[in-house]
C-alpha cells in the first residue's frame, strides 16, 4: 500500500491579488513560505520515500520548504501542473468576469459545463493528473509519498478518488495552500483519509 500526502503550494502574491495563475507563476508570500515550513514540521514524523511536485516554481519551492534538511529525493512532473487557463492567466477574477462572464460562471458554479476558448477543461486536468498518480503508485508500490500540486488538480483528483461527478468539483473542504490531504492507494483502489486538513496552520487563512 502507498500512502499519498497531497498538498497545494503555499500562498502566492497572485493568490492575494485574486489573479488566476494556471501555467503562469508568481512568488510565494511570506505566509506561503511559513505555511509550507509548518507543514514540513507536521510531516517530520512521516518517513517520506519521495516528493513529487508540479514543475511550477511555486510548487517546487513549497516542496523544498516542506523537505527542509531531510534527504528526500524531489521529482518534477509536468502532469501535476495547474489547469491551463489560456487568456485568463494573470487576470483578476473581476477582469475575467467582465471579459468572459458565461465561462467564468460555469467554472465556479457549473464546472461540468466549463469549456474554455483556449486552455483545458476540468476533465483534461483530471485525466493527466490521475495518470501521474498511477505512475507514482506503480513506481513505489509501498511507503509514503508527498505530492505538491495545485488547487484544481487536487479537486479533480479527489473527485476521481471518490468516483464523484465533476458537477460536484467544488464540494467539500476548500484547498488552502499547504493544507494536507491523505489518500491510501492499494491495488487500484483509493481511500481518502483526510481532506484539506489545516490543523497545522496557525494564522487566519485567506480564501
Amino acid at each position: 500500500m502507498v500512502t499519498l500526502y497531497l498538498t497545494r503550494h503555499g500562498e502566492t502574491e497572485w493568490n492575494v491579488e485574486k489573479r488566476m495563475q494556471g501555467w503562469q507563476d508568481s512568488p510565494l508570500t511570506e505566509k506561503g513560505r511559513q505555511d509550507a515550513m509548518r507543514l514540513g514540521k507536521r510531516l517530520e514524523a512521516v518517513d517520506l520515500n519521495a516528493i513529487y511536485t508540479s514543475t511550477s516554481g511555486r510548487a517546487l519551492e513549497t516542496a523544498q520548504l516542506i523537505r527542509g534538511e531531510r534527504l528526500i529525493p524531489i521529482y518534477t512532473a509536468e502532469q501535476l501542473r495547474e489547469i491551463h487557463l489560456g487568456d485568463w492567466e494573470g487576470k483578476t477574477h473581476e477582469e475575467i468576469k467582465e471579459l468572459d462572464p458565461i465561462a467564468f460562471d460555469h467554472f465556479w458554479n457549473h464546472p461540468h459545463l466549463y469549456t474554455p476558448r483556449r486552455g483545458e477543461r476540468f476533465t483534461d486536468v483530471q485525466n493527466r493528473a490521475f495518470a501521474a498518480i498511477e505512475k507514482i503508485v506503480k513506481r513505489h508500490q509501498e511507503g509514503n509519498i508527498l505530492v505538491v500540486t495545485h488547487g484544481v488538480v487536487l479537486k479533480t483528483l479527489l473527485a476521481r478518488f471518490k468516483n464523484a461527478s465533476l458537477r460536484e468539483l467544488w464540494d467539500g473542504p476548500y484547498m488552502h495552500g499547504a493544507s494536507i490531504t491523505i489518500v491510501r492507494a492499494d491495488r487500484g483502489m483509493f481511500e481518502v483519509v483526510a481532506e484539506g486538513d489545516v490543523a497545522h496552520l496557525k494564522e487566519v487563512i485567506r480564501r
